[in-house]
């Protein structure tokens, strides 16, 4: 017999106000918490990469390479996450509660199994690994027990990225952004203690990483403790029967294979990027960084807004669905516009911070970035269509788009522009401004058709007027 799936009454008021209010009241409520909780994590990594390059340009070049490798294996827990919550959210959105509890409760056990496996296999293994991914020696001698390190850190995530889903899809964005405010301080306060009072090493950088992931985890247990209540855990509401993963595992997979592409193609084109110098990786992650000011809120309004859609289908309100879309990509481009120029602006003094006295350093990521900016809008337009593909459940769409700005705009244009031209390291400016624009036309193109695709299976005329 099921546990008792009920709503509280905050997440009542929230399931009446996510189908029925304003639909720019709605983007807004969930998506700007979000965008500012995007844009926080966005700062605590430039900030992280400024303390570790005070201990060596070496030391903010191993973080950025080997963390780029713990991203690509994240990707499980992170994909699975994002698959099972808009299931979750539809299941809200539908009134079934009981769904609600054993999807979420099951998602967490899900977490369990795969953290479990990954850390028995690769903490023994993690030097082979490194081999494997062609990480450079000097990196697997400085950046060994640190990979280790933020293996348990990327696993104790696994659960928070689950905690925050299901928290974004109770509407509670407000509460994600506060507990990240949490994290941040603890943070960059233990990161700064290690590195610049006890001048430790970068070890100590992902061990701050540890300790300030287990205060959200702490949060996620006390919150999710609730016996009744549909989004609560229950270790009797566990299921690992087809019926109750099939769904969220089946949206997910498309995902996970999706980030951990994009993530090992920018392995590959950290790998490329050594030919020119092992500070050149150092250079190009920062410049990611930088990049990530803009597209960084761009993704929370992305997540907001694919709950927000993913409820409505589950209400049946395809149109308003579809709304949300729209109040999804003209924030987005407004976004993009205005980071992006403030962001060229201020480029000089943003590289200084990175740099300090190195010039060529600082050069390095001005003649990087420079190009990257541009694809700020295109951007926008991506992570907007793709709301709206996750929103529907269109997870093989994504998946395509993302490994076509990878594996088609960036890595044989990168081939190309090593092997025919002498343009240095501003290749991979040039490369990664290429492939963003190409990816925001190429969403572009797929979300008009989606958008004319639902249109005509829902007989819906006029999709975004009232």
């Amino acid at each position: 017999m099921s546990p008792k799936a009920s709503l509280s009454a905050k997440d009542e008021k929230f399931r009446v106000f996510a189908l029925h209010a304003s639909m720019w009241r709605v983007v807004l409520y969930v998506g700007a918490p979000l965008a500012l909780y995007q844009s926080l994590n966005q700062f605590f990594k430039i900030f992280d990469s400024m303390m570790a390059a005070h201990i060596s340009a070496n030391s903010v070049s191993a973080v950025a390479y080997l963390s780029q490798i713990n991203l690509t294996l994240s990707a499980l827990g992170g994909g699975l996450a994002i698959g099972s919550s808009l299931k979750i959210s539809e299941a809200y959105g539908a009134g079934d509660f009981e769904l609600v509890k054993k999807r979420v409760s099951s998602l967490f056990a899900m977490c369990g199994i795969l953290g479990a496996v990954i850390l028995l296999i690769l903490i023994p293994a993690a030097p082979q690994f490194l081999k494997l991914a062609k990480t450079p020696d000097i990196f697997i001698a400085e950046g060994t027990q640190y990979f280790r390190l933020e293996l348990i850190g990327m696993v104790i995530n696994f659960f928070n990225n689950v905690y925050i889903a299901i928290e974004r899809a109770r509407g509670n964005s407000k509460r994600i952004l506060h507990l990240n405010l949490g994290v941040i301080a603890i943070k960059l306060g233990m990161t700064a203690l290690f590195v610049y009072v006890l001048e430790a090493g970068i070890n100590m950088i992902s061990t701050a990483t540890i300790i300030s992931q287990c205060f959200l985890l702490f949060a996620a247990v006390i919150n999710l403790n609730q016996k009744d209540n549909a989004f609560g855990f229950s270790f009797h509401s566990i299921s690992l029967k087809a019926e109750t993963t099939k769904p969220m595992i089946t949206l997910s997979i498309p995902i996970i294979i999706e980030k951990i592409a994009f993530s090992f193609g920018k392995v590959i084109i950290n790998s490329m990027s050594t030919i020119y110098s092992a500070l050149t990786v150092g250079a190009l992650g920062i410049s990611n960084n930088i990049g990530g000011i803009t597209t960084m809120p761009q993704n929370g309004f992305q997540e907001g807004g694919s709950a927000i859609i993913s409820q409505n289908m589950g209400a049946g309100k395809p149109k308003r669905a579809l709304k949300a879309f729209l109040c999804i990509l003209i924030i987005n481009i407004i976004i993009g516009t205005v980071l992006m120029s403030f962001s060229l602006v201020f480029l000089n003094q943003i590289s200084t911070l990175f740099a300090g006295e190195d010039a060529e350093f600082r050069d390095m990521i001005s003649s990087i970035y420079r190009y990257e900016a541009y694809g700020a809008i295109p951007l926008g337009i991506n992570a907007s269509v793709l709301a709206l593909l996750y929103g529907f459940g269109k997870t093989r769409i994504t998946l395509a788009i993302n490994f076509c700005r990878i594996f088609i705009f960036r890595v044989p244009v990168l081939w190309f522009l090593q092997s025919f031209t002498d343009l240095g390291s501003a290749s991979l400016g040039i490369v990664m401004g290429f492939s963003n624009i190409a990816t925001g036309l190429m969403a572009l193109i797929i979300g008009i058709l989606e958008v004319l695709r639902i249109c005509k299976k829902y007989q819906i005329s006029r999709p975004f007027k009232d």
